[in-house]
Parts: structure tokens; C-alpha cells; sequence
């Protein structure tokens, strides 16, 4: 493949200005994930000293491999919600390698209200299943959790999506042949027992690990009677007794230990054959990305200049380059693996809908999973491009996409809007992995659209009512709806509500989508199965 010549000027008043603004946003960023990571109250870590408790994030960092990379997923889950009483959701997850296993990690974060689950917390802990699910990954449960959050437990239990889908997903896991392996480190109540209970194997802590229905306070109200923390759901008692958990532990080292050579005894899933090269560090500087994305979210720009700081050698065989000139598709390879790129270079035509519609069956017909790199307006509109047939082409490029086989990772460059997204492999489609970058932007429409569409609507209506035309209310209802829509666009409320995987520094988007890729290879391939292409 040959290398993609870059025309940027990276000494230009442009990208200096451009690389000045966005390393200013990854400063913000790396500065609310280091705040969600490790700023705590001084009273929750004293008392996580006092019960003789690692922190969480130790917690994990000893249990994996040394040296090895951790794919943290939804650091900022929460980031906007509980008044910021819930950095991270509560919960740790991520990808990492533990005894040379691939896994995925669950952790509760004890430092938060005693590990207590948010209702997001409950949507983090489903979504790091489906990934395993998806991708065929062992899990690692870190249980340490005083239960649902009872104030929004109508948010928390009740509904499909809700705790129970946690436990549903576990079961489905073994009956898969997906290991999983629970550390208790503390007391694990009501439903939260279910997570060691429906474990392959388990290990329970002497002192601080427990595992029961209901605790002593909720045992004393419901029957009379009196019995403490040990006797009811101890280590020793569930280890020896009731046959609960496998290996009672002396401590959180030895738990971890233990924890290792079971994982130490797993075989190892076989990958499927994904072409591979020898892997090689792009040509260009992945930190020109930052000179490269615009400082506004209608500014323009060439996605092969993204994928040149992504992909291996900066090497790019572009498909039909000529014809549906606003989709760029081709292939590279990342991490040294194959993999088919789709990225915007401006709104969704006819041609390029179809041209990206026959592109993802070729890479299924090939085994190359997908990259989507977004940055799209959406598919045009008008009464040209409708007589030309858009709404039946734009859906065969979802069709083509919806029905693939082969693992799909999106990556949301700068803005994402409208049925775009769609096509492009948003979360509703079950891409493997989504990640954002913290300029962008996610809406059905963007802000400067939606005020004037929803001012036109207005002004409609009060003239059907025979209104004089205020301007005071038209501009009022212009500002309420423009602040709305600055909020809900940004990369912070997407990722608060894990509408994706994670912001990611757009420099680390590569490493991110390698072990994502490699972690995906886990799960055979399927069948394309497709619908019907309307014609």
C-alpha cells in the first residue's frame, strides 16, 4: 500500500491555532479523568484504610500483568449527573491482560458511597458484559458494592435494561463457555450476591467479604433474628458450609494471587484468522491530529489526513477515489491488523451512500473488520436528491452495515448528526467499540439547526393563531433552545450518559482501537444475513 502524501502545513497560522485549541481540550479532558480517576473524599479513603481495604484502582493495577496496557472504558460516566456524587459511575471497567489472558475487568468502587450502584453505574456494569459477550472475553468481577442506590431504585431495578439484565448477562456468559471469576473483597448484598453466585469461581476475603441476601440489619426486621456479618455470610461459612464460594483468602494480596492462578489455568480462546502484518508506527506524527481538527464544529477537514496519523506506515489503499468523493473508504492495517476505514469528508450523497454500501460487503466478503472515523452532517436532503432516490440509498448503506459480520469500531471524530450517524455505525447498531474525541459533537440536528427550526415553528404557529410576531419570545425561545443544545451536543454529556466507550486523547486513538480489534477476534465470525437492498 502506498503512504498517503499529508498537505498540511504544519507551520501555518491554521493548524497553530487549531493545535493551540484542541490541546487545550485534551488538557480539560486529561484533567476531569485524573479528577474521576483518583480525587476522593479524605474520609472514604481513610475508611477504606481503617477495614484494611485496597483502593480500587489498586485493586486492579495488582491484578494485572506488569507492563501491560489497561483499555479503561466510560472514565467519565456520570460526569454531568448525581451533582458529580458519582465520578466514573462507581464502577471501574476496562480490558486488560491478566496471567497472558485477555479479560474484561468489573470493579466497584468502594471509595464512592461504599460502592453503591447509580442507575448509570447499572448501565456501565451491562454494557462491560455485552462487550464481553460480544467479543468472548473471561470477566473479572472486583466485588465490593453496598447494593443498589436505594433513593433511585425505581431507576436502578425494576425494567429490562435495569440490574437484572447484570445477571442475565452473566448466565448467558456460561452458557457460552465465557469464564468468569469473582474476587470478594466486600460485602456483596441481595442482588449483588448473584455476581459471585453466578461466578465459575470465586475467592472471598476473611474479615471483610461477605455474600448474602440480605444483610443483618434487613435479616433482624424481616424475622427476629439476631446473627452477625461472619455467621450469616462470612468467608469461612460460605467456603466451608453452604459451599457459596471456592477459596477463602487472608487478605486482598492473597485474594488477588489466588485470583491469578485461576486465571493462570483458562485456556486460551482461538482468534479467528484476520489478516495481519508486520505492525509499524504511522509515518506522520499522531500529535498533528491536534493541528489537523478544526476549533469549530462546522469547520471542515480531510479524514485522510486522521487516518495518516492513525494507521501503520501511514499506508492507505483507497477505494474508488474518484466516485463518491464525500465518503473516503479503503484499507490499512492498525496494530498490524486488516482493517476496512470508512470516514466522512462532508455530508452523505448518493454515490457515496452506495459507494459505502458496496465497500462494507466487500470487507465482509474479505474478513476486514470496520473503522468508522465520523464526521457527518447527515445524508442530503432536498427534492433533487429525493427524485434521485437518497432515502432508499442511504438505507441500503444501512443495511450493509446493520447485517455485517465482521467487527465494527467507530470513532466520533468532530460532529455527528441525523440519520449520518446511522449509516456511519452509531451506538444503536452494535459496533464493538464507539469512542469520541472530546471536540465532538452528537445531536439530531445541530444547535444553530434546531433553533432556527424550532423559531420557524413557532413563528407558523403564531401566525395560524393570528399572533403578532414577538420578537422578544421568538429570541428567548432561540437562547433557551440553543444553551439546551450546547450541553446535550457536547463530548461530556455523550460520554456522562456512555452513549460511547470513552473520550479518548485522539493521540491514543490508535493504541485504543489495536487492543479493541485484537480483543474482538475472540468471537467467530457470523453470517451477513442481509435484508433487502431497495432498489
Amino acid at each position: 500500500m502506498r503512504r498517503i502524501q499529508s498537505a498540511i502545513n504544519t507551520a501555518g497560522p491554521d493548524f497553530r491555532r487549531n493545535q493551540d485549541h484542541y490541546r487545550r481540550l485534551v488538557a480539560e479532558l486529561q484533567e476531569k479523568q485524573e479528577k474521576a480517576r483518583r480525587s476522593r473524599p479524605e474520609r472514604d479513603v481513610a475508611r477504606l484504610e481503617r477495614q484494611g481495604k485496597m483502593l480500587p484502582r489498586d485493586r486492579v493495577e495488582k491484578l494485572l500483568d506488569p507492563g501491560t496496557p489497561f483499555l479503561e472504558l466510560s472514565t467519565l460516566a456520570a460526569n454531568m449527573d448525581y451533582d458529580g456524587e458519582s465520578p466514573g459511575a462507581s464502577i471501574i471497567t476496562g480490558i486488560g491482560i491478566v496471567s497472558g489472558r485477555e479479560v474484561m475487568i468489573h470493579a466497584d468502587d468502594s471509595s464512592v458511597k461504599g460502592g453503591a450502584w447509580y442507575p448509570l453505574s447499572v448501565k456501565k456494569i451491562i454494557r462491560c458484559l455485552d462487550i464481553a459477550l460480544e467479543n468472548h472475553l473471561p470477566v473479572i468481577h472486583l466485588c465490593d458494592s453496598a447494593g443498589g442506590f436505594l433513593p433511585l431504585q425505581s431507576e436502578v431495578f425494576p425494567d429490562r435494561h435495569m440490574a437484572g439484565r447484570i445477571f442475565r448477562n452473566q448466565c448467558l456468559l456460561s452458557k457460552a463457555g465465557i469464564k468468569q471469576l469473582s474476587l470478594v473483597f466486600g460485602q456483596c448484598t441481595a442482588g449483588g450476591a448473584y455476581i459471585p453466585g453466578l461466578s465459575d469461581y470465586n475467592v472471598i476475603v476473611r474479615g471483610t467479604g461477605a455474600v448474602f441476601l440480605g444483610g443483618p440489619p434487613l435479616v433482624k426486621a424481616a424475622t427476629g433474628e439476631e446473627v452477625g456479618v461472619e455467621e450469616l455470610g462470612g468467608a469461612d461459612m460460605h467456603t466451608s458450609v453452604s459451599g457459596t464460594c471456592d477459596y477463602p483468602a487472608a487478605s486482598e494480596e492473597e485474594a488477588i494471587a489466588i485470583g491469578r492462578e485461576i486465571v493462570a489455568q483458562w485456556d486460551r480462546p482461538q482468534k479467528w484468522p484476520c489478516q495481519r502484518e508486520e505492525p509499524a508506527d504511522p509515518y506522520y506524527d499522531p500529535e498533528e491530529l491536534y493541528g489537523i481538527l478544526p476549533d469549530d464544529i462546522k469547520k471542515g477537514f480531510d479524514i485522510r489526513e486522521v487516518i495518516a496519523r492513525i494507521v501503520d506506515g501511514s499506508r492507505f489503499h483507497e477505494y474508488q477515489p474518484n466516485y463518491g468523493t464525500t465518503l473516503v473508504c479503503g484499507f490499512a492495517n492498525i496494530w498490524g491488523w486488516k482493517v476496512g476505514i470508512l470516514g466522512n469528508n462532508g455530508v452523505l450523497f448518493n454515490d457515496s451512500s452506495l459507494k459505502g454500501a458496496h465497500f462494507m460487503e466487500l470487507c465482509n466478503q474479505n474478513n476486514t473488520p470496520l473503522v468508522f472515523l465520523q464526521n457527518i452532517t447527515g445524508y442530503m436532503i432536498g427534492q433533487a436528491y429525493e427524485r434521485r432516490g437518497i432515502t432508499k440509498d442511504g438505507a441500503k448503506m444501512i443495511m450493509a452495515q446493520t447485517c455485517s459480520r465482521v467487527p465494527k469500531f467507530t470513532v466520533m471524530c468532530h460532529g455527528s448528526f441525523g440519520a449520518g450517524n446511522y449509516g456511519m455505525c452509531g451506538r444503536a447498531f452494535d459496533g464493538r467499540f464507539l469512542f469520541g474525541w472530546p471536540g465532538h459533537q452528537i445531536g439530531v440536528m445541530g444547535g444553530e439547526q434546531a433553533t432556527n427550526t424550532l423559531a420557524d415553528v413557532k413563528i407558523a404557529q403564531m401566525q395560524r393563531n393570528g399572533e403578532a410576531i414577538d420578537p422578544a419570545v421568538i429570541e428567548e425561545l432561540r437562547e433557551t433552545t440553543q444553551a439546551a443544545y450546547l450541553e446535550q451536543l457536547s463530548a461530556y454529556y455523550s460520554t456522562s450518559q456512555i452513549w460511547d466507550d470513552g473520550i479518548l486523547d485522539p493521540v491514543d486513538t490508535r493504541n485504543a482501537l489495536g487492543m479493541a480489534i485484537t480483543s474482538s477476534l475472540n468471537a467467530p465470525l457470523g453470517d451477513p444475513g442481509y435484508g433487502i437492498f431497495r432498489f
